[in-house]
């Protein structure tokens, strides 16, 4: 499943007890429809995500940039503090494909190696030969 969005905030990169590291970051995709009366609906959907490949990624993973996704969705369930019931979505990531964003991560993007270690990172639409 792909899905695109902008993160909601900076990527944490969290140590596992088995030696492993996994970055955890949410993004927001919002959606529009018109419903039967005509009015236009604007929805937003928020995923908690977890990538397990590179924790290097996480330096180009900054709020408010645009990503594309490829993995898995799972939902979770439970109870808050106050008692009231919640759920939630979770993206599994396998692939990440940056489509812009802040002037941080175009700095990062430049000095890191981008080949077989599990992201992508493309230009922004200033890069485009037309």
């Amino acid at each position: 499943m792909n899905i695109i969005g902008r993160l909601t905030r900076d990527a944490e990169v969290r140590p596992l007890s088995n030696s492993k590291q996994v970055v955890n970051f949410s993004i927001a995709t919002n959606d529009n429809y018109r419903n039967k009366q005509g009015e236009r609906v604007e929805q937003t959907t928020y995923f908690d995500c977890a990538y397990w490949i590179s924790p290097k990624v996480a330096t180009l993973l900054t709020k408010g940039t645009l990503v594309e996704l490829t993995g898995r969705v799972s939902t979770r369930a439970w109870v808050n503090k106050e008692g009231e019931p919640r759920a939630g979505l979770n993206f599994h990531t396998s692939q990440i494909k940056l489509h812009g964003g802040s002037r941080r991560a175009e700095t990062v993007q430049a000095t890191e190696q981008t080949g077989n270690n599990g992201f992508t990172a493309q230009g922004t639409e200033d890069d485009l030969p037309f």
